[in-house]
């Protein structure tokens, strides 16, 4: 009896060891990442299929707001995530305490500001609405966008770090508008023009060849907001990351990236 009842243990405890085991491969195989739905989303679904080959599963989890990927990926809620650029994420870091790293840099979506109410630029009548992101760069960036314009002129050196009041000549009165980015091409008829973060054009089925102005896509700007596969401090050397990694940089990706976006997108590997 008490043979029978030490073998019953025994092949009890090799069931929950063998249990463990599976469950580690399973936890060690699936990576876990958030993104915003277009193009990141959509990009990785490419990643997708060649991860698998890898032995691989990714789990995409979707949203539609700048935040709480972020703090998902602090949680550890998610493995990484991929819908923001560099600069928002270190400010990011900064203002919420966030531990936040850049493992690729993979592709740039120049800023468009397009047409509502009025066609053309030539047209912008004084006193014009013109909208805006209202977080942190991304409104930097539209301002700076409608200086290269010749729309406004900022104060000397603000670059990045621009809000509306460091706006030092505006001799058309536009009237700037600040509204959240994702509510944007929602609100684009009720404006003037709006400029609009390329993921939110493509959501909306803007095209930037379409735009009436579209960010210079050299040097400053696409070092500035190149989009980043981010994971939490720690976790950058980690296998499945770097096999994330290795297929976001793949042929496949920069071909299906060319082929889709038709230049609102632009590979940087």
């Amino acid at each position: 009896m008490k043979r029978r009842i030490a073998v019953l243990a025994l092949a009890a405890l090799l069931v929950l060891s063998l249990a463990a085991c599976g469950g580690k491969k399973a936890d060690d195989t699936t990576i876990r990442v958030g993104a915003t739905p277009a193009p990141h989303a959509a990009i990785l679904e490419v990643a997708k299929e060649l991860l698998a080959k890898e032995g691989y599963t990714l789990d995409i989890v979707e949203y539609d707001d700048y935040v709480t990927p972020n703090d998902s990926l602090e949680d550890g809620s998610l493995d990484a995530n991929y819908f923001q650029h560099i600069t928002y994420m270190n400010e990011f870091n900064v203002e919420h305490g966030t531990h936040m790293v850049s493992v690729a840099g993979i592709h740039y979506e120049p800023f468009g500001l397009y047409a509502g109410k009025t066609a053309s630029l030539a047209e912008l009548a004084d006193g014009a609405q013109i909208a805006v992101p209202n977080d942190g760069t991304n409104e930097a960036r539209a301002l700076l966008l409608l200086e290269q314009e010749g729309l406004i002129k900022l104060k000397e050196g603000v670059g990045l770090s621009a809000t509306k009041s460091d706006v030092a000549e505006n001799p058309h009165d536009y009237e700037i508008i600040e509204l959240a980015a994702d509510q944007l091409p929602s609100r684009l008829q009720d404006v003037d023009m709006a400029v609009i973060n390329g993921n939110y054009a493509i959501d909306a089925g803007l095209k930037v060849s379409d735009a009436v102005a579209v960010e210079a896509a050299t040097g400053e700007a696409a070092e500035a907001y190149v989009n980043v596969l981010a994971v939490k401090e720690g976790n950058e050397n980690n296998a499945g990351i770097q096999a994330l990694v290795k297929a976001l940089e793949s042929e496949q990706v920069r071909t299906y990236i060319e082929e889709t976006y038709d230049g609102a997108v632009v590979p940087l590997f």
